[in-house]
């Protein structure tokens, strides 16, 4: 199996409330690598032409890199991917946060989620174990409150949570996914594909650590950026997030101002 990944992606069929889990081989991971790629492979391969991006056809797709769960500076991101309502192409949407690298640990590299559950449901991801729950009592909530609701059904402060608000659940075109109440998967509305399948949200916990190559070397990298990343250009997107890139949007031209009719903002600061 390749180096950084568990070698196994829990398919999730929402309609039947039925798993399965696939263990790819290398070459698979050497191929798609992880994110956006792998998350593509399966939109592609599974999903059927003129799919409706709010319908049960539609596949939403949760996907880690090789680096994720490693004991590094940046490595805890998440790719969602499906055909997005907002376009109605393919969209995908990257977030951090703790949840993505708790994912790793939980035992999965991907999740593939299908279909729409006849009821509210929350998926719950443990050490490898899964198993959907009752989500009804959550339906409704905003964000914060249904990842301290989880939380407290599970009896863990420390399980991480991705979920949606009502916005995700009324399908919201531009509904996003959020974790940790501030980390969002934002863009391409992937809230409300997740709200469309009637899933409020994704509880993972675990200890599963993938195998690492050369742990020295990995760890005379991630000493290497604890020392330097806090002195560099991006030391604020630890702080902030995408907003640390306002500025450098605003000197290139590229900051969205007035429903991009400009890309400058003259009170940016």
């Amino acid at each position: 199996m390749a180096h950084g990944y568990h070698g196994k992606i829990l398919h999730i069929d929402l309609t039947a409330g039925k798993f399965s889990v696939e263990e790819p081989g290398e070459d698979f991971y050497r191929k798609y690598l992880g994110g956006s790629a792998l998350a593509l492979h399966y939109l592609l391969k599974d999903m059927p032409p003129g799919a409706d991006p709010l319908g049960p056809e539609n596949i939403l797709v949760l996907a880690l890199s090789v680096v994720t769960g490693a004991s590094i500076s940046g490595q805890s991101r998440l790719t969602a991917a499906a055909k997005s309502p907002l376009t109605g192409a393919i969209g995908d949407s990257q977030g951090g946060g703790f949840f993505p690298a708790e994912l790793k640990h939980a035992g999965f590299d991907a999740l593939v989620i299908k279909g729409k559950s006849p009821k509210p449901v929350y998926l719950w991801i443990h050490d490898g174990e899964y198993e959907l729950r009752d989500a009804s009592h959550i339906w409704g909530s905003i964000t914060g409150e249904a990842e301290q609701t989880i939380r407290e059904d599970l009896g863990d402060k420390k399980i991480q949570v991705m979920q949606i608000g009502p916005a995700g659940e009324n399908a919201v075109r531009f509904a996003g996914i959020f974790s940790n109440t501030n980390r969002a998967n934002g863009r391409t509305g992937m809230g409300a594909v997740m709200g469309s399948k009637n899933l409020k949200a994704v509880a993972v916990r675990g200890k599963l650590r993938p195998s690492i190559a050369d742990k020295t070397r990995l760890s005379t990298l991630a000493k290497w950026g604890a020392a330097n990343l806090a002195d560099s250009d991006i030391a604020g997107m630890a702080k902030y997030g995408t907003n640390e890139t306002t500025g450098s949007n605003q000197n290139s031209g590229t900051l969205p101002t007035y429903n991009y009719n400009s890309g400058v903002f003259d009170g940016w600061e």
